[in-house]
């Protein structure tokens, strides 16, 4: 006779634990099966949440602009703004990015849809499109640094800068010019330009949008007789811009030579 070892009276094969199919406890078992096999989130290599995304440049750019206008908009004091600024260009995550952000009303976190009517997103200013570089063109981008170019550097026909809490300095007394008129296009925060030009150069800085800045041009605004003119266009925040000759050059003109 087959042995009834392991089975109860009613033919029926308890659970792993113990208990019968029929009873509360396995039906809820049996209900909800094995959760190590049933495609469960697995916690160890599961995939990576939003807040722990990598954010680029583009992002922080991003949330710079946005931090600005809510300078703009009186919710934000210039200490605070600095602060945040800090705080932004050194976020990795989105997490760390969006902390910026959080308590500003309005304002379309980093990695998140844009919501209808948001004054922050939908209302764009005049100057919300940077200009775009033209073909030829060379770019000149720097964050937290210092850039200089002098000697015989190859000056193209358009320059195209974009500076975040730097230095730039552009010398063109040695520098190898391709056309008599440079256009510089400028797209500046928190930085100084310095524009050195030969004696006989022009420097057209009247399609400078300030704000926040302040322009100083030591040399004459035209016309473009000499052998270089540079026109600038665009818009500085919260820097300088500061268009002169060589040491040398002012030096023999105070002198009258």
């Amino acid at each position: 006779m087959r042995s009834n070892r392991g089975w109860n009276s009613g033919g029926i094969r308890p659970g792993r634990d113990g208990a019968n199919p029929g009873s509360p406890r396995c039906r809820t078992r049996c209900s909800l099966g094995n959760l190590d096999t049933m495609g469960g989130p697995d916690t160890t290599n599961g995939p990576v949440g939003d807040r722990e995304l990598r954010v680029s440049d583009a992002e922080r750019e991003h949330v710079g602009q946005l931090l600005q206008r809510a300078v703009g908009l009186g919710m934000l004091s210039l200490g605070e703004f600095t602060e945040r600024m800090d705080t932004a260009l050194a976020a990795k995550t989105r997490g760390e990015l969006n902390a910026v952000l959080i308590d500003l009303p309005g304002v379309r976190l980093v990695g998140q849809p844009a919501a209808p009517q948001t004054p922050f997103v939908n209302a764009a200013p005049r100057y919300a499109k940077r200009p775009a570089p033209a073909s030829g063109g060379d770019v000149i981008r720097s964050r937290l640094s210092n850039l200089t170019r002098r000697g015989p550097w190859q000056v193209p026909p358009t320059l195209h800068l974009n500076n975040w809490f730097a230095g730039v300095t552009l010398d063109f007394t040695e520098a190898v010019m391709s056309t008599q008129v440079v256009e510089v296009r400028v797209d500046d925060f928190l930085s100084s330009l310095t524009l050195i030009v030969p004696a006989a150069a022009t420097v057209d800085l009247n399609g400078v949008e300030l704000i926040g800045a302040t322009v100083n041009n030591k040399v004459r605004t035209g016309p473009p007789m000499g052998p270089l003119h540079v026109v600038v266009h665009g818009r500085i925040r919260l820097g300088s811009i500061t268009a002169k000759h060589p040491f040398m050059a002012q030096w023999r003109k105070l002198m009258g030579g």
